[in-house]
């Protein structure tokens, strides 16, 4: 047994440098390697949170600029269309008081015509009244003999 000791602290005497640079080692490491990495990573994920937190800011700053895009679109169209009606409205009255200048000036021309035959048949009656009594001499006289028509 003592010569397993003897070897067991031999070996563990042997092993107490390396075990040493192995701590040297680790020290090293975490200096040189794994702070630095830690430090890198750590800016990495802050970088990547603020740019997808940053993304979605973003995204909500355009979903309400959309909404005001669409509200104002909205307004735009609705004033459309009542400026149409407006204009429809007013291209109606126009028509209407066209249309009423028309028959006014139809119904005056109508009148006027039918005043202007009302003359003309009357001046037509009186001509013929005047005409039937020469005529009817006439008549008297070719058919008739000629003293009987002046006895009566």
């Amino acid at each position: 047994m003592n010569q397993i000791l003897n070897q067991l602290s031999g070996l563990i005497l042997g092993s107490v440098p390396t075990i040493v640079f192995f701590l040297l080692l680790l020290a090293a490491y975490g200096l040189l390697v794994r702070r630095p990495l830690d430090a890198i990573l750590a800016e990495r994920r802050k970088r990547t949170t603020g740019a997808v937190e940053q993304a979605r800011g973003a995204i909500s700053a355009a979903e309400a600029e959309t909404e005001v895009f669409e509200d104002k679109l909205r307004t735009a169209k609705m004033e459309m269309m009542q400026m149409r009606e407006r204009k429809l409205k007013q291209l109606a009255a126009d028509r209407e008081a066209a249309l009423g200048e028309a028959r006014s000036a139809t119904q005056e021309k109508v009148s006027a015509a039918k005043l202007s035959l009302e003359r003309s048949a009357t001046t037509a009656r009186q001509q013929i009244d005047g005409m039937s009594e020469q005529l009817s001499a006439q008549i008297l006289a070719k058919v008739l003999p000629t003293g009987v028509g002046a006895a009566q």
